[in-house]
């Protein structure tokens, strides 16, 4: 179940980020702000759903926190270069 979660929020944030494609350099602006903020909160899904399958009890919180964290921090650099 949390395989088929992980695989369709990769592959919803695979789909946004192919959407950016103009020579217009306001276009192209909104673009990278929208990639910057689709790379932050697919980033943040994608490490929340992998944090929540590590810990147990309330490290499962902990873990499922940190991998938001980490996950919205590494998506962020990733799409805002």
């Amino acid at each position: 179940m949390m395989k088929r979660r992980l695989i369709a929020a990769i592959g919803a944030v695979m789909l946004v980020a192919g959407c950016q494609a103009s020579s217009d350099p306001q276009v192209q602006a909104r673009n990278h702000e929208f990639g910057c903020v689709a790379g932050t909160v697919g980033g943040a899904i994608v490490g929340g759903l992998i944090g929540s399958t590590i810990g147990a009890g309330s490290g499962a919180v902990l873990a499922t926190a940190a991998g938001i964290g980490g996950g919205g921090f590494l998506g962020n650099r990733l799409a805002c270069r």
